[in-house]
């Protein structure tokens, strides 16, 4: 994440926190997860990237954010 930061990588770093998310998903710690899916999702919002819809659905499953259609 800190080589995709400091490249300016922003499509890197929606993967990144994406695969980040997962991961503390997985082992059930859903407020790490939003965290990173925040993150991935504001990356994906300023780079206009498709994965910015499953990431908002994502937190808004989570009454993170609202669903936006």
């Amino acid at each position: 994440m800190l080589t995709a930061h400091g490249a300016g990588d922003h499509m890197q770093l929606v993967h990144l926190y994406t695969q980040a998310a997962d991961m503390r998903e997985a082992a059930g710690e859903v407020d790490a997860a939003c965290f990173f899916l925040t993150h991935a999702y504001v990356f994906a919002l300023e780079q206009g990237a498709e994965e910015a819809v499953a990431l908002n659905k994502r937190l808004a499953d989570y009454g993170r954010a609202e669903l936006i259609s």
